[in-house]
């Protein structure tokens, strides 16, 4: 008999299965993805605990979730599963859906993920010292780790300015392909 995740935990699995396309009613919750998984020590979630939170809808604490970010995607989690569940497939779904809640999170990375594919998108490169300030005052982190910039200033590492890369149209047509693709998530 084969289950459907709509008779289990209803709307929020069928959606997660929808953005990772992953089976997650075939996790048998052997825990092997957790014991490869190379930050599950750190990690306020585990990978088979991610599967069994989202059969069980709980949609909240995991889109809050640190280990959403934190998932390398290195796809050890799918490799080890003797049923071929990607937890990092299904953190990818996880991290597009908080996304798009705003959900809040524990983790910077969002943050610097929109800013990097912002700059990305309209210079068509990075420019680390703007990547810097705008990460700081996004995150209210100022002063964290001030002392390593007058080393990385007078070793080149952090260039003040920087000419955009040539191509920003294509960039744009680019960058809207994928935003189709996905459907008209950002």
């Amino acid at each position: 008999m084969n289950l459907a995740s709509t008779e289990i935990s209803g709307d929020f699995t069928s959606l997660v299965e929808h953005e990772s396309h992953a089976n997650l009613m075939a996790c048998l919750q052997c825990q092997k993805c957790t014991s490869g998984c190379p930050v599950a020590a750190m990690a306020d979630v585990k990978p088979h605990e991610i599967v069994r939170m989202v059969q069980f809808g709980q949609r909240n604490e995991l889109l809050a979730s640190k280990m959403l970010w934190q998932c390398t995607s290195c796809q050890t989690c799918a490799t080890r599963c003797p049923q071929k569940v990607s937890v990092a497939a299904i953190n990818d779904g996880l991290r597009r859906l908080s996304v798009q809640a705003k959900s809040p999170s524990k983790s910077a990375v969002p943050a610097f993920n929109s800013i990097f594919m912002n700059a990305v998108r309209k210079r068509g490169r990075m420019n680390e010292a703007g990547l810097m300030a705008s990460f700081k005052l996004r995150t209210m982190r100022l002063f964290e780790d001030m002392g390593k910039l007058p080393m990385m200033l007078w070793k080149g590492k952090m260039p003040l300015w920087q000419a955009a890369a040539p191509g920003r149209e294509e960039r744009e047509k680019m960058f809207d392909r994928a935003t189709e693709v996905k459907g008209g998530k950002q």
